[in-house]
């Protein structure tokens, strides 16, 4: 299966770092015209520029919690056709009993990781509908699927809630011919704030961890690029309102 994507235009919202950074190379690699970007605008710098397989990217800073500063990026550098997004994460934050969270750290977690692909997606819409086609890949977790590993409340409740934005805009957007459908990434360490929490397990489960991955290794950022590259591309086109756990393991 040959994937490419020609002349077609994609936006990776959350390309800094791990599996936005590889989902931003993996694009620039085949031809792409690509957005990639960040509020850590400063560390899409690598991504930035022509690919010798005739694609280009371009950085851009993007707040994905501010509706002005998504229209912003939207006005300057769309449309596009293709969004995949990534934005999210735990916020440099640790898991505390229910009774202890405050409402500001629950919506910090919540709104980047919610709130944001629904403020993105909104506004890539129109575009897309006017044009008759469209893919939207939002990155969500196995903690979406089951319980988090992170065992924070609010990193759960955000990534359960994000695949009811699969499922509801996927009904209504199929007649635009628009598909929705959602990646599901196990654990991996691909960024500093998964490392953190990685370097807080016992060494114990961190050394038998892979023992219970039906792949026996860990994941890599790469694993999650090449799946969303699949339902980005036309392969995928009477897909939608799905959710791919790549987790190296089936999910009970």
């Amino acid at each position: 299966m040959l994937i490419e994507f020609k002349s077609k235009r994609r936006l990776v919202a959350g390309a800094a770092r791990g599996i936005g950074h590889a989902i931003a190379r993996a694009f620039a690699t085949r031809a792409v015209q690509a957005v990639a970007a960040d509020v850590l605008a400063h560390q899409l710098g690598d991504l930035a520029g022509p690919d010798p397989s005739g694609g280009s990217t371009v950085a851009h800073k993007v707040d994905v919690t501010d509706p002005a500063s998504v229209d912003g990026l939207v006005q300057s550098m769309g449309p596009f056709d293709v969004l995949v997004y990534v934005a999210g994460g735990i916020r440099g934050q640790a898991a505390h009993p229910l009774e202890q969270l405050t409402a500001e750290t629950f919506h910090d977690i919540v709104d980047v990781n919610l709130t944001g692909c629904f403020l993105v997606a909104k506004a890539l819409v129109p575009a897309m509908k006017a044009k008759g086609s469209g893919r939207i890949v939002p990155i969500s977790s196995r903690a979406g699927l089951a319980t988090s590993l992170t065992g924070i409340h609010s990193y759960a409740a955000a990534k359960h809630a994000l695949l009811g934005l699969v499922g509801q805009p996927a009904k209504e957007l199929g007649p635009f011919g628009i598909t929705v459908n959602s990646v599901a990434p196990g654990l991996m360490a691909t960024s500093l704030d998964y490392e953190r929490q990685w370097a807080s397990y016992s060494e114990g489960f961190r050394n038998t961890f892979t023992e219970h991955v039906g792949m026996r290794r860990m994941g890599a950022p790469e694993d999650v690029a090449h799946a969303v590259l699949f339902l980005a591309s036309d392969y995928a086109s009477w897909i939608t309102g799905q959710v791919l756990p790549v987790t190296g393991s089936p999910i009970a």
